[in-house]
Protein backbone atom coordinates (compact mmCIF):
# COMPACT_ATOMS: atom_id res chain seq x y z
CA UNK A 1 0.00 0.00 0.00
CA UNK A 2 1.53 3.45 -1.04
CA UNK A 3 2.08 5.54 1.88
CA UNK A 4 0.73 9.24 2.45
CA UNK A 5 0.39 11.49 5.16
CA UNK A 6 -3.23 13.18 5.07
CA UNK A 7 -3.61 17.07 7.00
CA UNK A 8 -6.87 18.20 6.46
CA UNK A 9 -6.22 21.97 6.30
CA UNK A 10 -9.30 23.38 5.14
CA UNK A 11 -12.77 24.00 6.62
CA UNK A 12 -16.01 22.96 4.23
CA UNK A 13 -18.96 24.48 4.56
CA UNK A 14 -21.22 22.76 1.94
CA UNK A 15 -25.08 24.05 1.71
CA UNK A 16 -27.47 26.41 -0.85
CA UNK A 17 -26.89 30.25 0.05
CA UNK A 18 -23.72 29.73 2.17
CA UNK A 19 -22.41 32.75 0.75
CA UNK A 20 -24.60 34.21 3.87
CA UNK A 21 -22.77 33.10 6.11
CA UNK A 22 -18.97 34.80 5.09
CA UNK A 23 -19.09 37.14 7.28
CA UNK A 24 -19.69 35.01 10.25
CA UNK A 25 -16.90 32.50 9.28
CA UNK A 26 -15.03 35.48 8.47
CA UNK A 27 -15.73 36.70 11.69
CA UNK A 28 -14.99 33.45 13.66
CA UNK A 29 -11.02 33.58 12.32
CA UNK A 30 -10.76 37.35 14.03
CA UNK A 31 -10.75 39.20 10.29
CA UNK A 32 -11.79 42.86 10.51
CA UNK A 33 -10.11 43.84 7.09
CA UNK A 34 -10.83 41.87 4.34
CA UNK A 35 -9.88 41.97 0.65
CA UNK A 36 -12.49 40.01 -1.77
CA UNK A 37 -10.37 38.95 -4.99
CA UNK A 38 -12.58 38.08 -7.61
CA UNK A 39 -13.53 39.22 -11.37
CA UNK A 40 -15.62 41.99 -13.50
CA UNK A 41 -18.16 38.84 -14.19
CA UNK A 42 -18.71 37.87 -10.86
CA UNK A 43 -19.46 40.81 -9.90
CA UNK A 44 -21.79 41.15 -12.68
CA UNK A 45 -23.67 38.32 -11.21
CA UNK A 46 -24.44 40.25 -8.04
CA UNK A 47 -21.84 37.43 -5.84
CA UNK A 48 -19.53 40.01 -4.48
CA UNK A 49 -22.56 42.08 -3.72
CA UNK A 50 -23.71 39.44 -1.34
CA UNK A 51 -20.04 38.93 -0.09
CA UNK A 52 -19.62 42.42 1.01
CA UNK A 53 -22.87 42.56 2.40
CA UNK A 54 -22.47 39.77 4.61
CA UNK A 55 -18.94 40.67 5.72
CA UNK A 56 -20.13 44.12 6.43
CA UNK A 57 -22.97 42.84 8.71
CA UNK A 58 -20.66 41.67 11.02
CA UNK A 59 -18.82 45.35 10.93
CA UNK A 60 -15.76 44.04 8.77
CA UNK A 61 -14.14 46.38 6.62
CA UNK A 62 -13.91 45.48 3.03
CA UNK A 63 -12.37 46.66 0.25
CA UNK A 64 -12.51 44.50 -3.73
CA UNK A 65 -10.45 43.85 -6.21
CA UNK A 66 -12.00 42.81 -9.12
CA UNK A 67 -9.92 43.00 -12.22
CA UNK A 68 -8.45 39.38 -11.91
CA UNK A 69 -8.10 37.62 -15.54
CA UNK A 70 -8.31 34.50 -16.93
CA UNK A 71 -4.85 32.55 -15.90
CA UNK A 72 -3.63 34.75 -13.79
CA UNK A 73 -0.43 36.13 -14.77
CA UNK A 74 2.38 37.78 -12.47
CA UNK A 75 1.12 40.93 -13.64
CA UNK A 76 -2.50 40.48 -12.15
CA UNK A 77 -0.82 39.40 -9.02
CA UNK A 78 1.12 42.57 -8.59
CA UNK A 79 -1.35 44.60 -9.36
CA UNK A 80 -3.58 42.99 -6.65
CA UNK A 81 -0.68 43.11 -4.13
CA UNK A 82 -0.46 46.87 -4.70
CA UNK A 83 -4.15 47.12 -3.60
CA UNK A 84 -3.24 44.91 -1.01
CA UNK A 85 -0.85 47.36 0.78
CA UNK A 86 -2.88 50.09 0.64
CA UNK A 87 -5.75 48.42 2.24
CA UNK A 88 -3.58 46.34 4.89
CA UNK A 89 -6.08 42.90 5.08
CA UNK A 90 -6.08 40.77 7.49
CA UNK A 91 -7.79 37.72 5.94
CA UNK A 92 -8.25 37.03 2.12
CA UNK A 93 -11.64 36.19 0.32
CA UNK A 94 -10.85 34.40 -3.44
CA UNK A 95 -14.40 34.06 -4.86
CA UNK A 96 -15.05 33.24 -8.06
CA UNK A 97 -13.16 30.69 -10.46
CA UNK A 98 -9.83 28.88 -9.87
CA UNK A 99 -8.16 32.55 -11.24
CA UNK A 100 -9.79 34.74 -8.45
CA UNK A 101 -9.01 32.16 -5.56
CA UNK A 102 -5.12 31.53 -7.28
CA UNK A 103 -4.34 35.04 -7.60
CA UNK A 104 -5.68 35.35 -3.97
CA UNK A 105 -2.86 33.05 -2.96
CA UNK A 106 -0.43 34.37 -4.97
CA UNK A 107 -1.05 38.05 -3.21
CA UNK A 108 -1.20 36.12 -0.07
CA UNK A 109 2.42 34.51 -0.74
CA UNK A 110 4.11 38.11 -1.41
CA UNK A 111 1.70 40.29 0.84
CA UNK A 112 3.26 38.03 3.88
CA UNK A 113 6.67 36.71 2.64
CA UNK A 114 7.69 39.18 -0.02
CA UNK A 115 9.94 39.06 -3.15
CA UNK A 116 8.27 37.79 -6.52
CA UNK A 117 5.76 34.83 -7.62
CA UNK A 118 8.88 33.36 -9.15
CA UNK A 119 10.86 32.65 -5.84
CA UNK A 120 7.86 30.66 -4.79
CA UNK A 121 7.56 28.26 -7.99
CA UNK A 122 7.70 24.95 -6.30
CA UNK A 123 7.00 23.24 -2.80
CA UNK A 124 7.23 24.86 0.57
CA UNK A 125 9.07 27.98 0.57
CA UNK A 126 7.34 30.17 2.45
CA UNK A 127 8.90 30.79 5.61
CA UNK A 128 6.62 33.28 7.61
CA UNK A 129 3.39 32.80 8.27
CA UNK A 130 0.45 33.43 5.78
CA UNK A 131 -2.74 35.65 6.49
CA UNK A 132 -6.04 33.19 6.77
CA UNK A 133 -7.76 32.63 3.62
CA UNK A 134 -11.39 31.95 2.80
CA UNK A 135 -12.31 30.58 -0.85
CA UNK A 136 -15.40 31.06 -2.55
CA UNK A 137 -15.68 28.86 -5.37
CA UNK A 138 -18.31 29.90 -8.03
CA UNK A 139 -17.48 27.49 -10.88
CA UNK A 140 -17.00 23.47 -10.60
CA UNK A 141 -13.69 22.59 -12.18
CA UNK A 142 -10.16 23.62 -10.20
CA UNK A 143 -11.17 22.25 -7.00
CA UNK A 144 -8.58 25.12 -6.22
CA UNK A 145 -10.55 25.94 -2.94
CA UNK A 146 -9.27 22.55 -1.63
CA UNK A 147 -5.50 22.97 -2.72
CA UNK A 148 -2.00 24.66 -1.03
CA UNK A 149 -1.09 25.69 -4.50
CA UNK A 150 -1.84 29.13 -6.39
CA UNK A 151 -0.95 28.58 -10.76
CA UNK A 152 0.15 31.75 -11.94
CA UNK A 153 1.26 32.42 -15.05
CA UNK A 154 5.01 34.09 -15.73
CA UNK A 155 4.12 37.03 -18.05
CA UNK A 156 7.09 37.09 -19.51
CA UNK A 157 7.53 33.63 -20.29
CA UNK A 158 4.08 32.71 -20.48
CA UNK A 159 5.23 29.53 -18.36
CA UNK A 160 2.30 28.24 -15.36
CA UNK A 161 4.25 28.04 -12.20
CA UNK A 162 2.61 26.06 -9.41
CA UNK A 163 3.84 27.72 -6.24
CA UNK A 164 2.54 25.54 -3.44
CA UNK A 165 2.94 25.49 0.22
CA UNK A 166 0.59 24.21 3.55
CA UNK A 167 0.53 27.70 4.51
CA UNK A 168 -1.32 28.76 1.56
CA UNK A 169 -4.15 26.58 2.27
CA UNK A 170 -7.33 28.01 2.70
CA UNK A 171 -8.79 28.15 6.22
CA UNK A 172 -12.40 27.48 5.18
CA UNK A 173 -14.02 26.45 1.12
CA UNK A 174 -17.53 27.54 1.24
CA UNK A 175 -19.35 25.96 -1.26
CA UNK A 176 -22.55 27.10 -2.50
CA UNK A 177 -24.20 25.34 -5.78
CA UNK A 178 -26.42 28.39 -5.95
CA UNK A 179 -23.33 30.56 -7.48
CA UNK A 180 -23.06 28.44 -10.03
CA UNK A 181 -25.97 28.49 -11.77
CA UNK A 182 -24.71 31.94 -13.34
CA UNK A 183 -22.00 30.54 -15.57
CA UNK A 184 -22.44 30.53 -19.35
CA UNK A 185 -22.92 27.01 -20.81
CA UNK A 186 -19.65 27.17 -22.59
CA UNK A 187 -18.00 27.71 -18.41
CA UNK A 188 -19.68 24.93 -17.29
CA UNK A 189 -18.52 23.17 -20.60
CA UNK A 190 -14.68 23.63 -19.31
CA UNK A 191 -14.96 23.91 -15.86
CA UNK A 192 -16.42 20.35 -15.57
CA UNK A 193 -13.80 18.92 -18.43
CA UNK A 194 -11.06 20.11 -16.02
CA UNK A 195 -12.87 18.76 -12.74
CA UNK A 196 -13.57 14.99 -14.73
CA UNK A 197 -9.86 15.27 -15.73
CA UNK A 198 -8.72 15.65 -12.24
CA UNK A 199 -10.79 12.94 -10.81
CA UNK A 200 -9.51 10.58 -13.71
CA UNK A 201 -5.59 11.59 -13.39
CA UNK A 202 -5.47 11.30 -9.55
CA UNK A 203 -6.91 7.84 -9.72
CA UNK A 204 -3.88 6.76 -11.13
CA UNK A 205 -1.01 8.59 -10.65
CA UNK A 206 2.33 6.89 -8.66
CA UNK A 207 1.25 8.94 -5.86
CA UNK A 208 -2.04 7.42 -5.51
CA UNK A 209 -2.85 6.39 -2.58
CA UNK A 210 -5.99 4.62 -0.22
CA UNK A 211 -6.55 8.81 0.90
CA UNK A 212 -6.75 10.16 -2.83
CA UNK A 213 -8.06 6.96 -4.20
CA UNK A 214 -11.28 7.85 -2.04
CA UNK A 215 -11.74 11.24 -3.20
CA UNK A 216 -10.79 10.76 -7.32
CA UNK A 217 -13.41 7.68 -7.12
CA UNK A 218 -16.52 9.46 -5.58
CA UNK A 219 -15.71 12.69 -7.71
CA UNK A 220 -15.55 10.71 -10.91
CA UNK A 221 -18.93 9.49 -10.07
CA UNK A 222 -20.76 13.20 -9.01
CA UNK A 223 -18.91 14.69 -11.80
CA UNK A 224 -19.41 12.49 -14.66
CA UNK A 225 -23.17 10.89 -13.93
CA UNK A 226 -23.92 14.79 -13.85
CA UNK A 227 -22.31 16.62 -16.44
CA UNK A 228 -24.56 15.83 -18.85
CA UNK A 229 -27.54 17.05 -16.97
CA UNK A 230 -25.89 20.03 -16.11
CA UNK A 231 -25.32 20.88 -19.57
CA UNK A 232 -29.08 19.66 -20.63
CA UNK A 233 -30.83 21.62 -17.59
CA UNK A 234 -28.39 24.67 -16.34
CA UNK A 235 -31.04 25.54 -13.25
CA UNK A 236 -30.83 21.36 -12.17
CA UNK A 237 -29.80 22.52 -8.61
CA UNK A 238 -28.92 18.86 -7.55
CA UNK A 239 -26.70 18.17 -10.64
CA UNK A 240 -24.62 21.89 -9.91
CA UNK A 241 -24.36 20.75 -6.27
CA UNK A 242 -22.89 17.71 -6.91
CA UNK A 243 -20.52 18.82 -9.90
CA UNK A 244 -19.08 21.61 -7.28
CA UNK A 245 -19.07 18.78 -4.63
CA UNK A 246 -17.28 16.95 -7.24
CA UNK A 247 -14.79 19.30 -8.24
CA UNK A 248 -13.62 20.15 -4.58
CA UNK A 249 -13.27 16.59 -4.01
CA UNK A 250 -11.35 16.03 -6.58
CA UNK A 251 -9.17 18.90 -5.42
CA UNK A 252 -8.47 17.34 -2.60
CA UNK A 253 -7.24 14.12 -4.52
CA UNK A 254 -4.60 16.46 -6.42
CA UNK A 255 -3.62 17.61 -3.13
CA UNK A 256 -2.61 13.88 -2.65
CA UNK A 257 -1.63 12.59 -5.36
CA UNK A 258 -0.64 15.13 -7.82
CA UNK A 259 -1.51 14.70 -11.61
CA UNK A 260 -0.28 13.23 -14.70
CA UNK A 261 0.49 13.83 -18.55
CA UNK A 262 -2.68 14.86 -19.64
CA UNK A 263 -2.21 17.97 -17.76
CA UNK A 264 1.75 18.10 -19.05
CA UNK A 265 0.46 18.14 -22.62
CA UNK A 266 -2.51 20.70 -21.90
CA UNK A 267 -0.15 23.60 -20.34
CA UNK A 268 2.10 24.65 -23.60
CA UNK A 269 -1.22 24.49 -25.81
CA UNK A 270 -2.89 27.24 -23.31
CA UNK A 271 1.06 28.71 -23.37
CA UNK A 272 1.36 28.60 -27.10
CA UNK A 273 -2.20 29.07 -28.49
CA UNK A 274 -4.46 30.59 -25.74
CA UNK A 275 -6.00 27.22 -25.39
CA UNK A 276 -8.77 27.35 -22.30
CA UNK A 277 -7.38 25.34 -20.04
CA UNK A 278 -10.27 22.87 -19.84
CA UNK A 279 -10.35 22.25 -23.58
CA UNK A 280 -6.72 21.67 -23.81
CA UNK A 281 -6.69 19.04 -21.02
CA UNK A 282 -9.72 17.82 -22.46
CA UNK A 283 -9.16 17.12 -26.03
CA UNK A 284 -5.72 15.14 -24.87
CA UNK A 285 -7.00 13.37 -22.32
CA UNK A 286 -8.64 10.13 -24.57
CA UNK A 287 -5.23 9.60 -25.72
CA UNK A 288 -3.78 9.43 -22.31
CA UNK A 289 -6.15 7.15 -20.93
CA UNK A 290 -5.51 4.88 -23.95
CA UNK A 291 -1.55 4.85 -23.22
CA UNK A 292 -1.53 4.29 -19.90
CA UNK A 293 -4.55 1.98 -20.44
CA UNK A 294 -1.23 -0.58 -21.78
CA UNK A 295 -0.05 -0.60 -18.38
CA UNK A 296 -2.42 -3.55 -16.48
CA UNK A 297 -2.89 -1.90 -13.35
CA UNK A 298 -3.92 1.28 -14.52
CA UNK A 299 -6.35 -0.68 -17.00
CA UNK A 300 -7.95 -2.57 -13.80
CA UNK A 301 -8.15 1.16 -12.43
CA UNK A 302 -10.21 2.24 -15.21
CA UNK A 303 -12.03 -0.63 -15.41
CA UNK A 304 -13.17 -0.04 -12.02
CA UNK A 305 -14.28 3.72 -12.59
CA UNK A 306 -16.36 2.41 -15.66
CA UNK A 307 -18.20 -0.21 -13.21
CA UNK A 308 -18.85 2.53 -10.93
CA UNK A 309 -20.99 4.55 -13.13
CA UNK A 310 -24.92 3.75 -13.40
CA UNK A 311 -25.74 2.30 -16.90
CA UNK A 312 -27.09 5.46 -18.87
CA UNK A 313 -23.72 7.24 -18.02
CA UNK A 314 -21.54 4.31 -20.28
CA UNK A 315 -23.95 4.00 -23.45
CA UNK A 316 -20.82 5.90 -25.66
CA UNK A 317 -18.47 3.85 -23.76
CA UNK A 318 -18.00 1.15 -26.59
CA UNK A 319 -14.40 -0.27 -27.81
CA UNK A 320 -12.10 -3.25 -26.75
CA UNK A 321 -10.62 -2.97 -22.75
CA UNK A 322 -11.42 -0.39 -20.75
CA UNK A 323 -8.73 1.73 -22.01
CA UNK A 324 -10.63 2.07 -25.49
CA UNK A 325 -14.00 2.33 -23.64
CA UNK A 326 -13.11 4.91 -21.31
CA UNK A 327 -11.76 6.86 -24.06
CA UNK A 328 -15.08 6.57 -26.10
CA UNK A 329 -16.99 8.06 -23.11
CA UNK A 330 -14.54 10.92 -22.88
CA UNK A 331 -15.04 12.10 -26.29
CA UNK A 332 -19.03 10.98 -25.82
CA UNK A 333 -18.64 14.28 -23.04
CA UNK A 334 -16.48 16.34 -25.09
CA UNK A 335 -19.25 15.99 -28.07
CA UNK A 336 -22.28 16.52 -25.94
CA UNK A 337 -20.03 19.56 -24.08
CA UNK A 338 -19.43 20.53 -28.11
CA UNK A 339 -15.72 20.83 -27.21
CA UNK A 340 -13.01 20.02 -29.89
CA UNK A 341 -12.23 16.69 -29.74
CA UNK A 342 -9.20 17.23 -32.13
CA UNK A 343 -5.97 19.73 -32.06
CA UNK A 344 -6.53 20.30 -35.89
CA UNK A 345 -9.93 21.79 -35.47
CA UNK A 346 -8.78 23.96 -32.48
CA UNK A 347 -5.99 25.53 -35.05
CA UNK A 348 -2.60 23.85 -33.84
CA UNK A 349 -0.46 23.62 -36.78
CA UNK A 350 1.32 20.01 -37.00
CA UNK A 351 4.71 21.63 -37.52
CA UNK A 352 4.70 23.01 -33.82
CA UNK A 353 4.41 19.67 -32.14
CA UNK A 354 7.87 18.67 -31.39
CA UNK A 355 8.23 21.91 -29.72
CA UNK A 356 5.11 21.31 -27.96
CA UNK A 357 6.39 17.94 -26.96
CA UNK A 358 9.48 19.73 -25.65
CA UNK A 359 7.92 22.23 -23.70
CA UNK A 360 5.66 19.26 -21.61
CA UNK A 361 8.27 17.37 -21.25
CA UNK A 362 9.51 19.89 -19.11
CA UNK A 363 6.13 19.91 -17.08
CA UNK A 364 5.99 19.30 -13.15
CA UNK A 365 2.76 16.79 -13.62
CA UNK A 366 4.46 14.46 -15.96
CA UNK A 367 6.58 13.16 -13.50
CA UNK A 368 3.76 11.23 -11.92
CA UNK A 369 1.99 9.68 -14.67
CA UNK A 370 1.82 6.00 -14.42
CA UNK A 371 3.60 5.35 -17.42
CA UNK A 372 6.91 6.96 -17.78
CA UNK A 373 6.99 9.74 -20.60
CA UNK A 374 9.61 11.78 -22.27
CA UNK A 375 9.05 14.33 -25.50
CA UNK A 376 9.23 11.57 -28.08
CA UNK A 377 6.59 9.79 -26.23
CA UNK A 378 4.46 12.85 -25.49
CA UNK A 379 4.88 13.89 -29.22
CA UNK A 380 3.51 10.88 -30.10
CA UNK A 381 0.24 11.55 -27.86
CA UNK A 382 -0.32 15.28 -29.78
CA UNK A 383 -0.17 13.36 -33.10
CA UNK A 384 -2.62 11.12 -31.99
CA UNK A 385 -4.88 13.90 -30.60
CA UNK A 386 -4.04 16.28 -34.17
Amino acid sequence: MQPFDFQPRTRFVFAPDALDRLGALAAELDARRVLVVTDPGIVAAGHVARAVESLRRQGLAVSVFDQVVENPTTETVDRCLVHAWSFAPDLLVGLGGGSSMDCAKGVNFLYTQGGRMQDYWGVGKARRPMLPMIAVPTTAGTGSEAQSFALISDAETHVKMACGDPKAACRVAVLDPKLTVTQPRQVTALTGMDAISHALETAVTTRRNAVSETFSRRAWQLLVSHFPRVLRDPEDLTARAAMQLGACLAGLAIENSMLGAAHALANPLTQHFGIVHGQAVGVMLPVVVHYNAQEPSVAAVYQQLLDSLPEHSVQTAQGEGPGQRLAALLQGLLQEAELAGRLQTLGVPQDALPRLARDAAEQWTGRFNPRPVNAEVLESLYRQAW
